[in-house]
């Protein structure tokens, strides 16, 4: 199987050049997929062109990975309804640093003979003149087919239309095409369907100037069996940086996939097999309830992104949920796994000396209606501290009990949860 094949089972070739799957079949070659860089760390929406790029270099292809220095301070149209915020250089350095640390994780960048690379487009956006620009690279387009292009006209359907800056964008792309070309014998391009548009304008360009035929590839753009956009949650976006979206909470991202989704994210974001796959399909199909699928989709692809102690981490946690053992666990840890659980915050002197009665803390937290409500609980055994189950009606409960002095877990049933947090002496 050359990686044609490999990119069209796993479901991520939505277009095409013609001549692209002969050549994929018969040549090892370079290609490139820019990163925007427009916040300081990857999410998971950029990990199917990153599981490309890392795919190319495992068939032996050399893979360029561009951080967008140049084209980050103009941002790009394509799929936005409005202009972006214009980026300082500086913040745009800060952003790569980060994007730079997490490819590393993807790509061999010492691999022979085809290391990666990941370049700047500032090198040589920055330094090159508009009169330069207009001359060289602007000659070749017409503003009718600028117009043409789909992200052009949506923009200008709206009311504020589209900037001159952002109406360059695509040249710029085209532009970065033509000096990988020079520069790295660059012949494909790969990005999300969305970037069709300016892939054939480099393609167009490298034609015109240097008579050579390059390529292009656009994945389908991911969205949930819903339609809503990959990787988009509640809370927001989730990020591949642990201080912006922790591993407890990449790891539950996954295992929350819905079955109609979990194929198709096992065939786009791991490395298991069709055989591996396909058995996961049938967990799917025969015995959902299980998921088994999405357990391995959420171990795949946390271990990949933040490695192995942290996925641990992350599984013990998530069992942490269905009544294993919290011990060993730190606080910031159980904030992160309780974060969305009601939660009572108490003065720490109500703990100290003898400590509070158990029974008299589930009424203060609102756990239970009555402290005969309690009692029955706890004689009962539905009542859990820090998922240790309590049998002593009279148990206190001291400072030492919190997790490092500042959490601790009640729980009634099997999965009805209470945070209570301490805070210092209020004077």
């Amino acid at each position: 199987m050359n990686l044609f094949e490999e990119f069209k089972w796993r479901g991520v070739v939505q277009d095409t050049t013609p001549e692209l799957p002969a050549v994929l079949a018969g040549e090892k070659i370079s290609a490139y997929i820019g990163f925007d860089p427009t916040a300081p760390s990857l999410h998971v929406g950029s990990l199917l062109p990153v599981m490309c790029l890392a795919r190319l270099q495992r068939f032996g292809h050399t893979p360029i990975a561009i951080a967008g220095g140049g084209t980050g301070l103009i941002g790009d149209p394509s799929g936005k309804t409005q202009e972006r915020q214009l980026l300082t250089a500086e913040q745009v350095d800060a952003n790569l640093e980060g994007i730079k640390s997490q490819l590393s994780r993807f790509l061999d960048f010492n691999a022979k003979p085809n290391a990666a690379r990941i370049i700047n487009n500032a090198d040589w956006l920055v330094p090159i003149s508009m009169m330069e620009f207009l001359r060289d690279v602007g000659k070749y387009f017409t503003v009718n087919y600028l117009l043409a292009k789909e992200s052009v006209k949506r923009r200008l359907e709206t009311e504020d239309g589209m900037s001159f800056t952002e109406f360059s964008y695509s040249l710029l792309q085209a532009y970065d095409y033509l000096v990988l070309h020079d520069r790295h014998n660059c012949i494909l391009q790969l990005g999300g369907s969305d970037q069709w548009g300016n892939i054939l304008a480099g393609i167009d360009l490298i034609r015109r100037l240097r008579g050579v035929k390059a390529h292009g590839l656009v994945f389908p753009l991911v969205t949930t069996s819903a339609g809503v956009k990959f990787g988009k949650t509640e809370a927001g976006a989730v990020w591949l940086d642990p201080k912006l979206t922790s591993p407890y909470r990449f790891y539950q991202f996954w295992v929350n996939t819905d079955d109609k989704d979990v194929v198709n994210y096992l065939k786009f974001f791991t490395w298991l097999s069709q055989e591996a796959i396909q058995e996961l399909a049938e967990s799917v199909r025969l015995e959902p309830h299980t998921r088994k699928a999405q357990r391995e989709l959420a171990r795949q692809v946390t271990e990949m992104v933040h490695g192995e102690t942290e996925l641990a981490k992350a599984v013990r946690a998530s069992e942490v949920l269905f009544g294993k053992e919290i011990a060993g666990l730190s606080a910031d840890d159980i904030l992160d796994i309780f974060v969305d659980v009601p939660s009572t915050e108490l003065d720490q002197a109500r703990f100290a000396g003898d400590g509070m009665l158990l029974n008299d803390l589930l009424v203060t937290c609102g756990v239970v209606p009555s402290k005969a409500e309690g009692k029955r609980l706890i004689q009962s055994g539905a009542i859990s501290v820090n998922n240790r189950r309590a049998a002593d009606p009279r148990a206190a409960i001291a400072l030492s009990d919190f997790i490092d002095g500042k959490i601790l877990v009640l729980r009634k049933g099997s999965r009805h949860y209470h945070a209570v947090r301490i805070i210092e002496n209020q004077a």
